[in-house]
């Protein structure tokens, strides 16, 4: 089936304005594959095998020039993109920064600011985790087919166990479906690791709970219209009101997925996927990344070096 628009391009949007505090620096530019790419590189060159043609960078202004040093002469030169600045001050009308604020506001504040720079269907993804080229190729493949409804949605189901790191402990958007497939509730759990008996907790809301390994969890990929901008931005105003003279405080995407599905403003879709997710949380996860990226390019999932 063909896309409702063809001339308006999938977009690709990485968020990649994080501060990376327990990575201890600029993790989005670390050169961790065998040739010296990065973990966005990956994602821009299966983004572009699953057909996209848009790229959108959501940094600070900060970390721009590191970017276009970086990336400048690789895939820079291969997608149509553009910078967007997630910086603290942009907010809706009406709102201050709160004077006790340093940490930017989180990944779904990241995709309002982004709005003007994306034309149509986008796919959302973090700057730090290897999704796999099979998460781009489905979510591409949903939107294209799903295409005469304005509010469905989607997003890739990873398996907890496969996305813990041995370092520390991770957030993840803990994720029910029901049996047509389609996402009830996901609730952002902030600290979930092994115990030393080997059991996944997590420590959520003070206490701790056991999770399975096949929980589904979302690894913050998700699958957008343009349909979804009036609706981040409602809850946006209502996290403002509510939570911003918190200091640590942030307005997570699972957190609008949860509310929208909810408040019935649409479906989203969970699409399950084997695909091998990796990424780098704490520098001890560095050198398990770069292995897992040595060795795809030895099977030739990737060239190496990715951009010629």
């Amino acid at each position: 089936m063909e896309p409702q628009h063809t001339n308006t391009p999938l977009t690709l949007v990485i968020l990649a304005a994080g501060m990376g505090s327990r990575y201890g620096g600029l993790k989005q530019v670390d050169r961790l594959g065998p040739s010296g790419e990065t973990i966005i590189d990956y994602a821009v060159f299966d983004a572009l095998r699953a057909g996209f043609g848009k790229l959108v960078l959501v940094i600070r202004k900060s970390i721009e020039q590191d970017f276009l040093e970086t990336f400048g002469q690789g895939f820079l030169k291969k997608i149509p993109y553009e910078f967007v600045y997630q910086e603290l001050d942009v907010l809706p009308e009406g709102f201050m920064v709160p004077a006790s604020r340093t940490k930017p506001w989180g990944t779904a504040h990241a995709l309002w600011v982004a709005r003007h720079a994306i034309p149509g269907d986008f796919v959302v993804a973090n700057a730090d985790d290897f999704y796999g080229k099979e998460s781009y190729a489905s979510l591409a493949e949903f939107l294209q087919q799903a295409n005469n409804q304005s509010h469905a949605y989607a997003m890739c189901g990873y398996q907890l166990s496969n996305t813990l790191s041995a370092h520390g402990t991770v957030s993840r958007g803990v994720c029910q479906k029901d049996q047509q497939g389609n996402l009830i509730s996901v609730v952002e759990h902030l600290k979930i690791g092994y115990n030393q008996q080997g059991r996944i907790i997590s420590h959520h809301q003070g206490e701790d709970i056991e999770l399975q390994e096949d929980t589904i969890v979302s690894m913050n990929i998700w699958a957008f219209r343009k349909s979804i901008f009036p609706i981040i931005e409602s809850y946006l105003i209502d996290f403002l009101k509510q939570r911003a003279e918190e200091p640590a405080s942030e307005f997570f995407t699972p957190l609008v997925a949860d509310l929208l599905i909810r408040e019935k403003k649409g479906t989203v879709k969970v699409i399950d996927t084997s695909a091998s997710w990796f990424g780098v949380t704490y520098t001890d996860d560095k050198p398990i990344v770069q292995q897992r990226l040595r060795e795809l390019a030895a099977s030739g999932d990737y060239p190496s070096p990715l951009w010629k």
